[in-house]
C-alpha cells in the first residue's frame, strides 16, 4: 500500500500500477475524496480572482464530489452492466477510488492565472483529466485495453450531458 503522496503522483503520471492499488484499497476511499476537492478547489482559487467570492469554492467543491460520485455511479453501470469485459468484476467503490484519483491532474489547474500560458491550462489541465480517467476507468473494470474504457467514458459523458439538458442544471441564473 503506497501512502498518499506516491498515489497522488502516480495518478498524476497516468500509472496503471496506482489505479490498481487505489481500486485494490477501499481505506483509499477518503484520499480520493481529498483529491476530488483538492482539484476543485485549485480549479475554483482561479475563478475566485475573477468573481471575488469566497463562496464559489465552498460550492464548486460540493459540486464536485457530487459530480464525482454521479460520474463514478454512471460509469460503474455503463461499465458492468453494458459494457462488461470478459474479467469485469468491479464495485461502485472501486469506480470511486480509482475516478477520484483521476481528478488529480486538476491541481494544475492553478496555473490559470500565469499570465498567456494561463489560457491554454484550462485545455491541458482538461485533456490530462481525461486521459487519467480512461486509465482509471479501464483498471478498475479490469479491461483488457483502453478502448472499452475510453467507449465507457464517452457513453457516461453522453448521459451527463443528458440529465444536464434535461433538469435544466447547466443553465445560467441571472441576478
Amino acid at each position: 500500500m503506497a501512502s498518499f503522496q506516491r498515489r497522488f503522483i502516480g495518478a498524476v503520471r497516468l500509472s496503471a500500477d496506482t489505479y490498481e492499488d487505489v481500486e485494490q484499497d477501499p481505506s483509499a476511499m477518503p484520499q480520493a475524496a481529498l483529491v476530488v476537492v483538492v482539484a476543485s478547489i485549485t480549479t475554483s482559487v482561479a475563478w475566485y480572482f475573477g468573481i471575488g467570492s469566497g463562496w464559489w469554492i465552498v460550492q464548486g467543491a460540493v459540486q464536485a464530489l457530487v459530480g464525482w460520485f454521479a460520474g463514478s455511479a454512471v460509469l460503474w453501470v455503463i461499465g458492468t452492466r453494458i459494457l462488461p469485459g470478459k474479467e469485469t468484476e468491479a464495485t461502485l467503490g472501486q469506480l470511486l477510488r480509482t475516478v477520484g484519483f483521476a481528478q488529480a491532474p486538476g491541481i494544475f489547474g492553478l496555473l490559470v492565472v500565469m499570465p498567456v500560458v494561463g489560457l491554454f491550462i484550462p485545455f491541458l489541465v482538461g485533456g490530462w483529466v481525461i486521459a487519467a480517467t480512461f486509465v482509471a476507468v479501464r483498471q478498475a473494470l479490469d479491461y483488457d485495453d483502453t478502448f472499452r474504457a475510453i467507449l465507457v467514458c464517452l457513453l457516461g459523458w453522453l448521459v451527463a450531458v443528458a440529465v444536464v439538458y434535461l433538469t435544466g442544471l447547466g443553465a445560467t441564473r441571472v441576478q
